[in-house]
C-alpha cells in the first residue's frame, strides 16, 4: 500500500479548488486582490492540509472569504491612510472614477443585508448547495437554509418593487395590458 504524502495531497487538493476559488473571488474583487488572496488560501490550504475535509471546495472558499475579509481591511486602512495624506498634501488632479451600472440584480442584491448576500452569491454565482454554504460561512446547515429562504423573499419582494424590470409590465387584475 502506497502513502501519500502531503505534497501529493496538496497538490490534489489545489486541484480541485483553484478554479471555484478564483471564480468565486472574481465575482467579489479586482483580479489583483482575487489572485494575492487566492494565493493566501493556498498558503493555508498547505499549513493546514492535515486539517483538510472531504469537501474541500467548500472548506476553501471559506478560507478564502476570510483572507478577503482581511485583504478588504488592508485596503480600507490604506485609503483612510491616502485620505490623510491627501488632506495634508492634496494631488494636483484627482481622475473621477464612476461607478459603472451594475444592472438591476446586482442592485437588488446590494439592498440585502451582508451575511444574506453572500449566502445568494454562494448559492447562485458559485452553485454551492447548502451543506457547502454552511461549510463555508462556518454556520449550520439549517441556519444557511433560513439565510437564504429570507434572502430570496427579500430579493423576491424588491422585484416586485421595481416597475422597471426589464420584460415585465405589471397589469392589475381586470385590466388589460
Amino acid at each position: 500500500m502506497e502513502t501519500v504524502t502531503n505534497a501529493q495531497r496538496f497538490e490534489l487538493a489545489m486541484r480541485e479548488v483553484v478554479e471555484p476559488v478564483r471564480r468565486y473571488l472574481a465575482r467579489r474583487t479586482d483580479a489583483a486582490t482575487a489572485d494575492d488572496v487566492l494565493s493566501e488560501t493556498l498558503v493555508v490550504l498547505w499549513r493546514r492540509i492535515d486539517d483538510l475535509p472531504d469537501d474541500a471546495i467548500a472548506w476553501s472558499i471559506g478560507v478564502a472569504r476570510l483572507q478577503l475579509a482581511n485583504a478588504e481591511r488592508a485596503q480600507r486602512r490604506q485609503r483612510r491612510l491616502f485620505a490623510r495624506i491627501a488632506t495634508i498634501d492634496p494631488p494636483r488632479s484627482v481622475a473621477d472614477h464612476a461607478d459603472s451600472d451594475t444592472g438591476y440584480i446586482r442592485d437588488a442584491i446590494a439592498k440585502l443585508r451582508p451575511a444574506e448576500a453572500e449566502v445568494v452569491r454562494l448559492s447562485a454565482w458559485d452553485g454551492l448547495d447548502l451543506e457547502q454554504i454552511a461549510t463555508a460561512l462556518g454556520i449550520s446547515v439549517n441556519a444557511a437554509t433560513i439565510r437564504l429562504h429570507r434572502a430570496r423573499k427579500k430579493l423576491r419582494d424588491e422585484f416586485g418593487k421595481s416597475s422597471a424590470l426589464p420584460g415585465h409590465t405589471a397589469v392589475k387584475e381586470g385590466e388589460h395590458a
